[in-house]
Order: C-alpha cells, then sequence, then structure tokens
C-alpha cells in the first residue's frame, strides 16, 4: 500500500479522534437522560435496548483496539452474540462502567497511532486491511449504534427531548 504523507496521516487521526469524541460525547448526553428503565427497554423483540447496545459497543471496542496493530481484531475470548442478550438489568453504575471502560480503548490505541501506521496492515476476523479502513469500518459502526441510542433516548424522553446538535426550528 502507498504510504500516506504525513500530513495528511495527521489530519486522518486528527479528524478520527474528533469525530469519535463527538460521537462519545453525543452518547453520553442520551444516556445522561435515561432512566433506569429506559435503558432496558427496547422497540420491539428484535430490537436492541440501550443496554444490549452498550455491551456491545463495549465488547466491539475491546476486541477491536486493544493490541490494533500487533492482533486480529476479533480476540478469542470475546462472545459477541452474548453481547446481544439481554441478561438481569446491570445496573446504570455497571453500564456506564463499561461504557467507559470501551471508550477507553479506543481513545488510547488512537492516542499511540502515527500516520505512518495508518498504511499498516491490521487483521479483523482473519481478514487483512488498512489500520486507516479498519479506523473508518469502526467510526462508521459505532455512529449506527449510537444513532440506535439517541433514536431511543429521544423516543423515551418524548416532549422532554432536548436536541443534542442543531435543534429545528420552532413551527409558527
Amino acid at each position: 500500500m502507498a504510504p500516506v504523507s504525513d500530513g495528511l496521516g495527521a489530519e486522518a487521526l486528527r479528524s478520527a479522534r474528533a469525530r469519535l469524541r463527538d460521537l462519545k460525547a453525543r452518547g453520553d448526553k442520551a444516556l445522561a437522560r435515561l432512566t433506569e428503565s429506559d435503558l432496558e427497554w427496547a422497540p420491539d423483540p428484535e430490537s436492541n435496548s440501550v443496554a444490549v447496545l452498550v455491551q456491545h459497543l463495549a465488547g466491539n471496542m475491546r476486541s477491536r483496539w486493544t493490541d490494533f496493530l500487533t492482533a486480529d481484531g476479533e480476540k478469542p475470548d470475546r462472545d459477541r452474540d452474548g453481547e446481544f442478550e439481554a441478561g438481569p438489568g446491570a445496573s446504570r453504575e455497571a453500564l456506564l462502567a463499561r461504557w467507559e471502560e470501551g471508550w477507553g480503548h479506543v481513545f488510547r490505541a488512537l492516542e499511540e497511532l502515527r500516520p505512518e501506521d495508518l498504511t499498516r496492515e491490521v487483521v479483523i476476523r482473519g481478514r487483512n486491511t488498512s489500520a486507516l479502513n479498519a479506523i473508518n469500518a469502526q467510526l462508521v459502526h459505532y455512529g449506527e449504534h449510537v444513532g440506535q441510542i439517541l433514536w431511543i433516548a429521544k423516543h423515551r424522553c418524548g416532549d422532554r427531548w432536548e436536541s443534542l446538535s442543531v435543534p429545528r426550528r420552532p413551527r409558527v
């Protein structure tokens, strides 16, 4: 793979870090607005609750970002299917601790990366890809799930919801 210029590589890393911090911040704000029962609510039997989404994100983050450049991103001790099973209600504190732990893996790994690392090959589920592609894949993946968390939070808060970004103009 062709090398990435230091300037472009540094900007790609800066951008990824900023976008991921923004996703976490939006998720933090949404989680803060949810009650314990809201965390367990799912729109239907085939959908995930916020608690399940947090479990899955934390498991994915630990697996993908631990030894990011040197080990397969799908760790042998990960129970991905188990992440989607709603177990006995984890406390809000335990869920938020998992959330923070997962994001800690992401940001520690990203801080260690240098522009020249972006073209290195990493392995995810036995398949080689560039570090840059793996980062972008996680950005999309986390954005999808944080979006689900936001949707549930907005739905559960109803009229109490306050926009986390640019609010719509009031209807006249």
